[in-house]
């Protein structure tokens, strides 16, 4: 499917993947606000987010991939910079391995390279959590209002122990662009893919950000942004 998607610039384009939830005018607004003055900055709905409307997320990465490639393709766009944050960057990295000439560099955060050891426990938590905000009507109102599409579903398929795709974050596999990984500080089961990622692939470049967790270019958007805009520059320079 082509993805509902928001363009602001011009120049080379840079694609941002939004966390579950959000939509591409919810997430990264400030990365938006400052590349949008020196790039062509490219926000799609994934589906079944925003106004990208689906309710099958049974091969939601799998399907993800076929929708940024429909899209990008509808854009006219050859190849791009791509960058996501957790279920964004999921859906980044799978389609940088399966779709790698489409990439120019990729850009991932809010990723576990592995299965923690005490997985089950947080995924419980996760799941208890997320069973509480369904009983928050203020919460169930904002999103009813953002989403198209039965968002709820999103949460449902969260709720498989063995939902989360280790056997995707495991390696770079595939993947021939150069690959940023920027990880909170706070969240130490996603600080070993700085350490992880760099053995298994050249010219991995990881920036590690303090006073930040999953959500490193909200809670430090200044320092995200910077090393992302060092990273983007080297890259077209070369």
């Amino acid at each position: 499917m082509q993805l509902h998607t928001e363009v602001f610039g011009d120049g080379e384009p840079i694609v941002f993947l939004h966390t579950g939830l959000q939509t591409g005018l919810t997430d990264f607004e400030y990365q938006r606000e400052y590349f949008k003055n020196y790039y062509k900055v490219i926000l799609p709905d994934l589906r079944g987010h925003g106004k990208s409307f689906e309710n099958n997320f049974s091969n939601f990465l799998e399907d993800s991939t076929i929708d940024m490639e429909e899209t990008l393709n509808k854009l006219g766009v050859k190849s791009a910079h791509i960058v996501g944050c957790s279920l964004g960057a999921l859906v980044g990295l799978c389609f940088a391995k399966k779709l790698p000439h489409k990439v120019k560099s990729l850009t991932i955060s809010g990723v576990l390279p592995e299965k923690p050891e005490n997985w089950f426990e947080t995924h419980k938590e996760d799941v208890k959590s997320q069973a509480q905000l369904l009983q928050n009507k203020d919460v169930v109102n904002y999103f009813d209002n953002l989403h198209m599409s039965d968002w709820r579903q999103f949460i449902y398929m969260g709720q498989d122990e063995e939902w989360y795709p280790f056997q995707e974050t495991k390696d770079l596999d595939g993947i021939n662009s150069p690959v940023l990984y920027m990880v909170g500080e706070g969240n130490k089961g996603e600080t070993k893919g700085a350490i992880l990622y760099p053995l298994l692939k050249d010219n991995v470049h990881v920036s590690i950000i303090p006073f930040a967790s999953h959500l490193v270019h909200s809670e430090q958007p200044e320092i995200y942004t910077k090393v992302l805009d060092v990273f983007i520059k080297k890259i077209e320079k070369a």
